[in-house]
């Protein structure tokens, strides 16, 4: 049996029996193989780790540890990279309704952050996305030392040498092609 990925709903819990038990509460959750799928800027390779949930007096309080993969480009030479991303969940998330009289709760529309939705549902991939984001660098890079593109014919300055005719020279910087620096008297 292969073991296939499985898609980002894994990252939605059913959360109304904890929300029933007394603050103190917790439940754990493994997470393995789980994908998110790609958008135009982010893709990632599975996502591994545990969280827990913790009932407080409000809500929940999810914490956690995530490892995944960043796939992107180097910004100095523009081949693949692949980069690990330790991601860290510390958020409380707030229910809608009122569980045992199943009342709308007042809601905060300017907070930020997690809801329980009217069904008890938690959805955390927006949370972990957002964790990816604050976790990738900024300007990836395939190695520290990576030298880039020639600026003359674009290919790798880190594979084999190449070199460039003079007839490359700008025309208006001919006239120097003839210029000598006397190293004698630049010295005296």
């Amino acid at each position: 049996m292969v073991d296939r990925p499985r898609p980002a709903a894994a990252l939605s819990y059913h959360v109304g029996g904890l929300l029933a038990e007394p603050a103190g509460a917790t439940r754990d959750h493994l997470i393995a193989g789980v994908t998110l799928p790609p958008t135009d800027d982010v893709r990632v390779a599975p996502l591994d780790g545990r969280l827990r949930m913790l009932r407080t007096n409000r809500g929940l309080l999810v914490t956690g540890a995530l490892t995944t993969t960043l796939v992107s480009e180097c910004v100095r030479c523009l081949t693949p990279v692949e980069i690990p991303l330790s991601l860290t969940i510390d958020e409380e998330a707030l229910p809608t309704i009122d569980l045992p009289s199943g009342k709308l709760l007042a809601t905060d529309p300017d907070r930020e952050g997690l809801w329980i939705d009217e069904h008890h549902e938690l959805d955390l991939e927006r949370t972990v996305r957002e964790a990816i984001s604050l976790a990738e660098p900024l300007a990836p890079v395939c190695r520290v030392d990576c030298p880039g593109l020639c600026t003359m014919c674009g290919a790798p300055l880190a594979g084999p040498r190449h070199d460039h005719p003079d007839d490359d020279l700008d025309p208006r910087l001919a006239a120097l092609r003839g210029f000598v620096v006397d190293a004698e008297a630049e010295t005296e």
